[in-house]
């Protein structure tokens, strides 16, 4: 039963845990990277996971990194959204990642736009005095592309093996 419960709660808080963060002051933790590995390697092991799929799931997580750091020299993307993309392609490996990659492009085009927008206006002066969106707000900030990454997870996530491995009549009472 504790399995199933950090099954269910252990990825998805620490994915919005990780957008609140960049929403609210425009960094996500190494921490919570950090969290999201150890987290997958313990549910991993002790969900009974074989070696080989834990090795396909470093490997994905080991890819996106070396790719999304790329994106990182060029200046794309920040550091933190690198870490936190590789974190969350453990836990999907390669038969959920393109799929996570897709929603999260899709989720972070909206954001972007929507930011943009956001930035043509004025900000209210009751508004103005909240720093996080002050900062939001400035046209020389950068996108909080971690809300993205982790609305992209958290659609992918109730379709994986985490998930359809947890007892829901147990829950239930049944």
């Amino acid at each position: 039963m504790v399995l199933d419960i950090a099954r269910l709660l252990l990825f998805p808080a620490l994915m919005a845990f990780a957008a609140a963060s960049d929403l609210f002051t425009m960094t996500i933790s190494n921490r919570v990277s950090l969290a999201l590995a150890a987290g997958f390697v313990v549910l991993a092991l002790l969900g009974g996971m074989g070696p080989y799929d834990m090795l396909l799931h470093l490997a994905a997580g080991a890819a996106l990194l070396i790719v999304a750091f790329g994106c990182f020299a060029c200046g794309w993307i920040g550091g933190g959204d690198a870490k936190i993309a590789s974190a969350a392609a453990l836990w999907f490996g390669f038969g959920h990642l393109l799929n996570y990659l897709l929603y999260a492009s899709l989720f972070g085009g909206v954001l972007t736009l929507l930011l943009l927008q956001f930035r043509q206006w004025p900000l209210p002066y009751m508004l103005a005095g909240h720093p996080w969106l002050a900062r939001l707000h400035a046209k020389e900030s950068g996108i909080p592309y971690g809300i993205a990454l982790a609305l992209g997870a958290l659609m992918i996530y109730p379709d994986t093996s985490w998930v359809k491995a947890i007892d829901i009549a147990r829950f239930a009472g049944y």
